[in-house]
């Protein structure tokens, strides 16, 4: 890999498509394995000064000297709270932006590589809503004034919580001497409204925001005295740390690590590469050492460690276990995931210091060193409602407040275009960027172009999901799965609504229909293959076919473990499916309006169709 020039798959540009999809998958599938993405380190580079100038430099400099702080002097601002508290903000506001997490070319940013303001401070774009028609003011998919004021408000009060000085605060000055003070309660209440404000009407920017894990960190800021507030903190913390781990326990994150570390920029050894497979090239299914590395030093790292962090009072075991987290995080940070949660990691590494070697148990911050027990206890119960309630229907919950984070059980997606139908994306979407090849298509001929989007379903296709979304393609499209386009939902996503996080939520069968009536695609057009995440106490995962015109045409469930067990390129053929419900062929020649989404209803003959298949 050079500086400037990409590791490019050895493929023929020119010919590539000629191909036939699977052998597509394979070719690419096996070239990730070695190169990754195959970006070129400046890339790379470019984030690492993203990170390290805009968001430590600029972060610090600003945190520390509208606090009264010189920020050349670590020693004397590492464990000061108002400059931890202006980190979360910072953090907030370049999540809000677009400058944080799915920012760049390795989220499918190329041109531009910030999608973020340029969306949500432009009328007419597209938007969200979570609950539309349940909560009142909330319908509709397009971006209005409203939204843009209310979201321009978040960032201004986001600047001027970071500008202004610390407030003198009792509470704090009882068990700190020669404090700074705190970040005004009073600036950040009206955050914590405006956030559940344009939340309710759109949640990617709600999400972009990552808001499941900071606004509790400034609903903490603005109401607890500063004791409490540290032990809600580590609760905080806690709770994400340990959910994420225990999501990893299924069948799907040993498939995460192969290809995250095959992307690891400074792994250039293809021997320790291909080693994460189970027998490079041919099955490229995880190998023992995979799943060692993915649930000793992963799992068991993410579930013990922190509950060592939350309890332990002994000064060396909590140290031991802090530098643990702080290199869990620095490891994914240099791995660089395709979602590119940078900030995410630096931060959470550096809380891991400042919250339990900062403020530790032997000194005052243990559990049972609350005021206020009943609140302690009641913000543990609500940390854990959405971890809980995700876990059993994710159907309900998005995998981040879920705290699902990396376990490669998402809701996940891939769109089919027929031939040309694509453009009509371009066509009739307001947004700030156009479709992820078009911006390709500044710097690279179509042809290769056409290499770099497959390269992105070539990812998919190495995690369990790709084995069943593309089964699904296979089934429903048949042959023509060689002719039509095929696009990785996550980055198209992005492209279309400025942030994607592997959330497949935010492109359900609303937002298709919210595609529709802008587009007006024909049936055929427009194929979606759509899976929900794995329950916990499930084996199945249900899916959906949606075809943009015609709205759901088909439901049912997969076996995990049948995903799990195929190849990438589906040598044998799609993997089996339950087919619950179809959409009757009369019902679809009837439609007249292309954006009505069907509900799906089941029928008596469902089950002798589904044989009928098998």
């Amino acid at each position: 890999m050079g500086f400037t020039q990409p590791d490019f798959p050895p493929v023929e540009p020119e010919t590539f498509l000629e191909k036939p999809f699977f052998e597509r998958i394979r070719i690419l599938g096996t070239h990730w394995a070695e190169y990754g993405f195959g970006t070129p380190k400046m890339v790379h580079v470019i984030y690492l000064l993203k990170v390290f100038v805009l968001y430590i430099g600029i972060g610090l400099s600003i945190a520390t000297f509208t606090s009264g702080l010189n920020v050349l002097q670590v020693t004397d601002w590492w464990n000061e709270p108002i400059v931890y508290q202006k980190a979360v903000l910072w953090t907030i506001l370049l999540e809000s932006i677009g400058l944080g997490g799915s920012w760049g070319p390795l989220a499918g940013h190329f041109k531009p590589m910030t999608g973020g303001v340029t969306f949500w401070a432009r009328p007419r774009t597209l938007r969200c809503p979570p609950w539309p028609g349940k909560v009142p003011f909330t319908a509709g998919d397009s971006r209005t004034i409203f939204d843009v004021v209310v979201y321009l408000a978040i960032l201004s009060n986001l600047i001027v919580a970071l500008a202004l000085p610390g407030k003198d605060t009792s509470s704090l000055n009882a068990v700190v001497a020669d404090n700074h003070g705190l970040v005004n309660p009073l600036l950040l209440i009206p955050l914590l409204v405006l956030f559940a404000v344009i939340g309710l009407r759109d949640k990617i920017m709600f999400i972009a925001a990552r808001s499941e894990q900071y606004l509790p960190a400034v609903f903490f800021f603005s109401v607890l005295p500063f004791v409490d507030m540290i032990i809600a903190l580590k609760l905080l913390i806690v709770t994400v740390w340990v959910g994420a781990g225990i999501s990893k326990l299924g069948k799907h994150f040993s498939m995460v690590i192969p290809p995250m570390i095959s992307n690891t920029p400074w792994l250039a050894n293809k021997a320790i590469k291909r080693m994460h497979y189970r027998s490079f090239p041919n099955d490229m299914r995880p190998s023992k050492l995979a799943g060692t590395v993915g649930h000793v030093l992963g799992t068991l790292v993410e579930v013990i460690t922190p509950l060592v962090l939350l309890f332990s009072t002994n000064k060396w075991l909590t140290l031991a276990a802090v530098i643990l987290m702080v290199a869990f995080h620095i490891f994914i940070f240099s791995t660089f995931p395709l979602a590119v949660p940078l900030e995410w990691n630096i931060l959470f590494a550096w809380a891991a210091v400042f919250l339990f070697w900062g403020f530790p148990a032997w000194g005052g911050y243990a559990l049972t060193d609350t005021s206020m027990p009943w609140a302690i206890g009641a913000i543990g119960a609500a940390l854990v409602f959405f971890p809980i309630l995700g876990n059993l229907r994710p159907d309900l919950v998005s995998f981040l407040p879920s705290m699902r984070q990396y376990a490669g059980n998402w809701a996940s997606a891939t769109w089919a275009f027929a031939p040309g139908a694509e453009e009509k994306l371009n066509d009739f979407v307001v947004r700030s960027s156009p479709n992820t090849r078009t911006q390709l298509l500044a710097s690279y001929p179509p042809e290769v172009a056409d290499v770099v989007m497959h390269q992105m379903l070539a990812w998919r296709s190495l995690h369990s999901q790709g084995r069943a979304l593309y089964s699904l393609m296979s089934r429903h499209l048949g042959d023509d799965i060689n002719t039509y386009t095929l696009r990785e939902a996550e980055f198209a996503f992005n492209s279309l609504a400025a942030f994607n996080f592997g959330d497949g939520h935010f492109h359900d069968a609303k937002f298709i229909a919210a595609l529709q009536r802008r587009c007006g695609f024909a049936p055929g057009e427009f194929i979606v293959a759509w899976i929900e995440s794995q329950p916990i106490h499930k084996s199945t995962q249900a899916y959906k076919v949606i075809d943009a015109a015609l709205g759901v045409i088909e439901t049912g469930t997969y076996r995990v473990a049948d995903a799990v067990a195929e190849q990438p390129w589906l040598p044998n053929g799609p993997i089996p499916f339950e087919v619950d419900w179809t959409l009757p062929v009369d019902a679809g020649r009837a439609v007249t309006d292309p954006g009505v989404v069907h509900e799906p209803q089941l029928r008596t003959t469902d089950r002798e169709q589904n044989e009928v298949r098998r």
